[in-house]
């Protein structure tokens, strides 16, 4: 598979630059890859597409404050640090701006010295391993000196940096939120499970990888980014449970289909609970073992998220309803609209 097979057309006026007011007012297409049907409907109307028994499944990931701005000391050079992941302790894997600047024991510090920190190794594309110093909780400290970190193609501010977190956003550790969930209200999550659906909640902490187009040609050669997950025992219960009683599981996003199918794939089609980091690398010719549909963003040309939902929608088929989704002026990426996969 080339890369490029995974390309469409993209008019830059149609990538989503602020939340709408109301998160459920969005549009919503529907697609069932299936009979090769779509329909045109609004997000809040996704309750029509849940059945009583179902399991909707969520990552309640949160995403940091994770960009920050300081100086080196030493120079008063601006440097800007975005935390990538925790790796152990007060140790940090960052993507750092200018990272020339930054060799294995330069110190950078913010807020006045409240927070302080080591570059301990440097990695490629400007990552760096850093130790950070301070007094206090960490994610206190983090809370106020940090910025939400915005993905590049937003250019506007964002108001409320709420409208960037899920309103279930619980464990703290994402660079990025995972946009599927941003649609959902409170009281559109009370009617469907009103409804009889299950409400069931995963964790996985989205890296920047997530949103990168493939650099290389081959498809195949592309390397997947780690990301950690983790699916309590409640939850693989409730999950076994819908699946012995036939009903779906589905997903909410992208990171809640490579958490479930990484899960399914490593007990070969059991859903167990577990922790652990994953690269899995969704594409054309994967075999879905847990779930059932899904819904989820639109996504950027040649990424991995468009392979992954290609992989269970078929990619003519997908390309085909991006186009009815750029012809129809839906909105694009994290702001964006939706559609729902069945």
């Amino acid at each position: 598979m080339n890369t490029n097979d995974f390309d469409f057309e993209l008019p830059e006026e149609l990538i989503a630059q602020t939340p709408l007011e109301q998160r459920d007012s969005s549009k919503l297409l529907i697609i069932d890859h299936e009979n090769k049907t779509m329909v045109d409907s609004h997000f809040d109307q996704i309750i029509d597409q849940l059945n009583p028994g179902d399991a909707l499944v969520m990552n309640n990931t949160r995403v940091l404050p994770a960009r920050l701005h300081g100086e080196k000391p030493d120079t008063h050079g601006h440097v800007e640090l975005l935390l990538l992941k925790n790796t152990q302790g007060d140790d940090w894997e960052v993507l750092a701006k200018p990272a020339k600047r930054l060799k294995v024991g330069s110190q950078i510090s913010f807020g006045d010295g409240r927070l302080k920190a080591t570059v301990l190794e440097e990695l490629e594309h400007g990552g760096r391993i850093v130790t950070f110093s301070y007094e206090g909780i960490f994610l206190e400290v983090l809370e106020s000196l940090g910025e939400m970190p915005l993905p590049p193609y937003i250019h506007e501010k964002l108001e409320d940096s709420e409208r960037y977190q899920t309103v279930y956003a619980k464990e703290n550790g994402s660079a990025a939120a995972p946009t599927a969930g941003l649609h959902f209200t409170q009281e559109l999550l009370e009617k469907i499970q009103a409804k009889g659906v299950h409400l069931v909640y995963l964790t996985l902490h989205v890296g920047l990888g997530t949103f990168r187009p493939v650099s290389v040609d081959n498809v195949d050669a592309h390397e997947m980014h780690s990301e950690f997950y983790h699916l309590s025992e409640e939850s693989a219960q409730i999950l076994r449970d819908v699946k012995k009683a036939g009903g779906r599981v589905v997903a909410v996003g992208t990171t809640s289909i490579r958490t479930l199918e990484t899960i399914g794939s490593k007990f070969k089609g059991d859903i167990q609970a577990d922790s652990g980091w994953t690269n899995i690398f969704i594409k054309p010719g994967y075999q879905f073992t847990v779930v059932d549909a899904f819904s989820t963003n639109f996504h950027l040309p040649k990424s991995t998220l468009v392979m992954l939902v290609s992989a269970f929608a078929g990619r003519e088929f997908v390309l085909e309803a991006y186009k009815h989704a750029v012809d129809e002026k839906y909105r694009f990426f994290s702001f964006g609209d939706a559609m729902f996969v069945k």
